[in-house]
């Protein structure tokens, strides 16, 4: 890289972020990282991101244009134009900073925060999003604005209407040393024929770079975009063309990740992997095809799913007590009283659960705290559907925010709770009388499981330790437990490692699964 000249002044940035005041209130709180700007609060998303933006626009009026004595800002920060690769050394033309001074914006996508800094045009090009909204004349150091004076303009670029969205002001490149040309961050307006050969796009509000390279790259996301924006102009309802654009973009997404080393852009490819399957799951269930994703199951959304897992990953981390048994016990009691933190049980209910001492599990749960009745354990193991019992979980009451551990709704605890309870209660799990332990991990595996019934994400298998974790055994007693489930048709074709267990959910049973989501 080159390096600074001893009378060059560091470049400027500013940051200006959009964050939540508090859990559960829709205020926000707006903060700068200048020292001097005090936090904001407001009292909404929309009210915050407006002020957030005039904020910036203040930073950006006040400080005159960008000066062309000081040093790349993006350079000292790291940026894209100076991060070596293994195989192609640094990004851009020579790894250095050159061109104009400018004063150049970014904005997340998600309108999270907002950042303005001085840098040079080739970094300011290395950024696919920035936005260009002042140069620096070449030569001359930008002057402050007087009293009574508007902010200077740079080449035609307005330093007080900087924009955080759509289409960049065009500002000319300028000269590196030894008098190569630089090219433009953005196409400038008094080159139109340029302009026209160079084709840029949109996809995921995220525009495309006209210099994106490879070539191939490019194009496959400008076409992308294109065939998005056109699907939602479409009356029709196409979830198979959809889920085939998701899975184009998921690939396009993680090459252009690998290209510009952005984690943003490899969040966004697995974001489009999962939206390809729920899609293709909800064409296999409009059209009734035998294939993945057709299958009723009992927990019918990718949602569902998720909130399945989080409740079982919660019980693992918060059991007051030990073993496969009091971990059965838990589970369901909290699958049960989940949002409101109580909830009515029956002694049906307990001895359904396959527990092989249900008085003394209920008991061992109630000496700790973690449980209380209104009654005796032999009251509530006594109680039929026609007066059952009340129970309480005091760690699951709600805050005084009103919100509990769950992020689910009231619709979707007594569907996580029936389909808990037909897994453990499944008939022939009953007539065999197979233990808590087994019917614990025949429900982990249910709920770890790929859309064909394959174990763990993508069907890789799942890991011991996973295992044994959320199943409270010792890793020597997991083969004797998935030999039980093999015999009562749960699994087949099973292999368990000192590392994995790999397998299948028999077909019989692929109603109960829920499938991992790619990524």
């Amino acid at each position: 890289m080159a390096h600074v000249a001893s009378g060059q002044v560091t470049g400027r940035v500013w940051t200006v972020r959009l964050d939540a005041a508090g859990r559960g209130v829709a205020a926000v709180k707006v903060t700068c990282s200048r020292a001097a700007c005090a936090p904001q609060r407001l009292d909404s998303a929309a009210q915050g991101r407006s002020f957030a933006a005039a904020h910036l626009r203040a930073h950006l009026r006040a400080v005159g244009g960008p000066r062309s004595e000081a040093s790349c800002a993006c350079r000292a920060d790291g940026c894209q134009a100076h991060t070596k690769r293994p195989d192609q050394g640094p990004v851009g033309a020579a790894g250095e900073c050159a061109g104009a001074m400018v004063l150049a914006v970014v904005a997340d996508p998600t309108g999270r925060w907002w950042r303005a800094w001085e840098c040079c045009s080739r970094c300011a090009a290395a950024h696919p999003t920035a936005r260009v909204v002042a140069t620096a004349p070449a030569g001359a150091p930008s002057c402050a604005p007087g009293v009574g004076q508007a902010p200077a303009r740079a080449a035609g670029s307005g330093v007080g209407a900087p924009v955080f969205s759509g289409a960049a002001p065009a500002v000319p490149g300028g000269n590196a040393p030894g008098g190569e040309r630089l090219p433009s961050p953005r196409a400038a307006a008094t080159a139109p024929r340029a302009r026209r050969s160079q084709r840029q796009g949109r996809i995921a509000k995220r525009l495309v770079p006209h210099d994106l390279e490879p070539v191939a790259l490019r194009d496959e996301l400008i076409e992308l975009g294109d065939a998005f924006r056109a699907y939602q102009q479409s009356s029709e309802l196409d979830l198979a063309r959809l889920a085939s654009l998701h899975d184009r973009k998921a690939l396009a997404f993680a090459t252009w990740a690998e290209v510009a080393g952005d984690g943003g852009l490899r969040a966004e490819a697995r974001r489009a992997e999962r939206a390809a399957a729920a899609a293709r799951f909800q064409h296999a269930q409009r059209t009734s095809q035998g294939v993945e994703g057709s299958v009723a199951r009992v927990l019918t959304s990718v949602h569902q799913w998720e909130h399945a897992r989080s409740v079982l990953a919660y019980v693992g981390e918060h059991v007051p007590v030990p073993g496969p048994e009091g971990r059965l016990l838990v589970l369901m009691l909290t699958l049960r009283t989940a949002l409101s933190g109580s909830g009515n049980v029956t002694g049906q209910d307990l001895t359904s659960w396959g527990l092989s001492d249900a008085a003394g599990a209920l008991q061992e749960v109630v000496d700790t705290g973690w449980l209380r009745t209104d009654g005796t354990v032999a009251d509530l193991l006594a109680s039929g559907s026609d007066n059952p019992a009340h129970v309480i979980v005091p760690s699951l009451l709600p805050h005084s925010d009103g919100h509990g551990p769950f992020s689910f709704g009231k619709a979707v605890r007594p569907k996580l709770s029936g389909w808990a309870q037909k897994v453990v209660g499944e008939r022939t799990l009953r007539k065999k009388k197979v233990p808590a332990a087994a019917r614990l991990l025949a429900l982990v595996c249910a709920a770890h499981s790929s859309a064909d019934g394959r174990l763990g994400p993508f069907g890789r298998g799942l890991e011991v330790e996973t295992l044994t974790g959320l199943c409270a055994v010792r890793g020597t007693e997991l083969g004797e437990l998935v030999k039980q489930l093999v015999a009562v048709e749960w699994l087949t074709d099973v292999s368990v490692t000192d590392t994995h267990v790999t397998g299948r959910l028999c077909e019989r049973v692929l109603a109960f699964s829920c499938p991992v989501s790619a990524g």
